[in-house]
């Protein structure tokens, strides 16, 4: 998603700031309507997703009419609402993409929404849609200057050998940059791929502990008392306090061990936690429920993998750990199966 991140190499196609609007247009609408879909169970995040199962088809008019309705209906939703219909006026693979109307969208959650939790967001898409427009506003100036200078060589048969020189150097000097740009980008993802391998093969066996700090956000895989390696992460959709019984979306707390993984997980790949223990068991009895289970560290559902760090910004699992696609590779290949993993509060 980033261009360059330490879990992969860098991704071509477009100028960074260009990948990184297509990276804000793609993750937002996405993750915010799955999430609604799992968390709200209502009216209003039955719409949402409706609106955003359309965007994801391409249907994107019937997409914009829908989240019109919710204006409509859900006057306290509407800068959410806004938000998202900026992002798919916006979107580069809508044939009809319009940045004007997108930057009104923005501007009128910033001008009439003060406080919704959009507005950041929302004034970091208008600085990019503003530069995307220039470098669009530029592109077209060059392809207007060639034009121009084409014409010029038909006008000129004086002057048009040295003319079509001129355009065929430039033109074998564009590839020959793309050439190197792309050999030197090879080469870096190359030695990158070779550190990150030399770094895990280092680090190998050295894994004492998985921590877990809920509050944090953080897990961390230990080497005795050093920090070796470390990762954020989003719990339970009911974060706060242990998990007692089934169906309470509370991510576990206390000492177990990681006794087994799963490479045909729903979530790319899971190492599963030997909740619930003994005290777990007598806790849950007590209380006359059944404690649950079927804990897990795992990645992104699969097909969401490109959502990449942005999962961690709420806290979206049944009771689970989760980290990306890329982490819990990682951490899969670090943590051997009988890992002690202690999850505090």
């Amino acid at each position: 998603m980033n261009g360059t991140n330490r879990h992969g190499g860098k991704k071509r196609g477009g100028s960074t700031p260009l990948r990184f609007f297509l990276a804000c247009v793609l993750i937002t609408p996405i993750l915010i309507s799955w999430c609604s879909g799992l968390c709200e169970g209502s009216s209003l995040g039955s719409t949402f997703k409706e609106a955003n199962d359309l965007f994801s088809e391409g249907n994107y008019a019937a997409s914009l009419s829908k989240y019109e309705e919710i204006i409509g209906k859900h006057p306290a939703a509407a800068d959410r609402a806004l938000f998202e219909m900026g992002i798919v006026y916006a979107y580069p693979s809508n044939a009809q993409k319009d940045y004007g109307k997108a930057l009104e969208c923005f501007q009128r959650i910033l001008r009439d929404y003060p406080e919704s939790r959009y507005r950041r967001d929302s004034a970091e898409m208008i600085s990019h849609i503003s530069n995307v427009t220039i470098g669009e506003k530029k592109v077209l100036e060059q392809q207007a200057q060639i034009a121009a200078l084409e014409q010029e060589v038909k006008n000129r048969e004086g002057e048009n050998r040295v003319l079509q020189k001129k355009i065929e150097a430039l033109d074998q000097e564009v590839k020959s940059k793309e050439s190197v740009n792309t050999a030197l980008l090879e080469k870096i993802e190359e030695l990158e791929h070779e550190l990150k391998n030399m770094v895990l093969a280092g680090q190998k066996g050295l894994i004492s502990k998985v921590l877990v700090e809920k509050r944090e956000r953080r897990l961390s895989l230990m080497s005795k008392e050093k920090v070796l390696r470390s990762y954020k992460i989003a719990l339970g959709g009911n974060p706060n306090g242990p998990k007692e019984r089934q169906g309470d979306n509370k991510t576990p707390e206390g000492t177990y061990t990681i006794d087994s993984r799963n490479r045909d997980s729903r979530f790319h790949l899971s190492l599963h936690i030997s909740y619930p223990n003994e005290k777990d068991i007598k806790r849950a009895k007590g209380l006359g429920v059944s404690p649950g289970g079927n804990i897990m560290i795992h990645g992104l559902k699969n097909g969401f993998s490109w959502v990449g760090d942005s999962h961690s910004e709420s806290d979206w699992t049944q009771g689970c750990i989760a980290v990306t696609d890329e982490e819990i590779e990682e951490i899969a290949t670090l943590v051997p199966i009988g890992t002690i993993i202690e999850i505090r509060p």
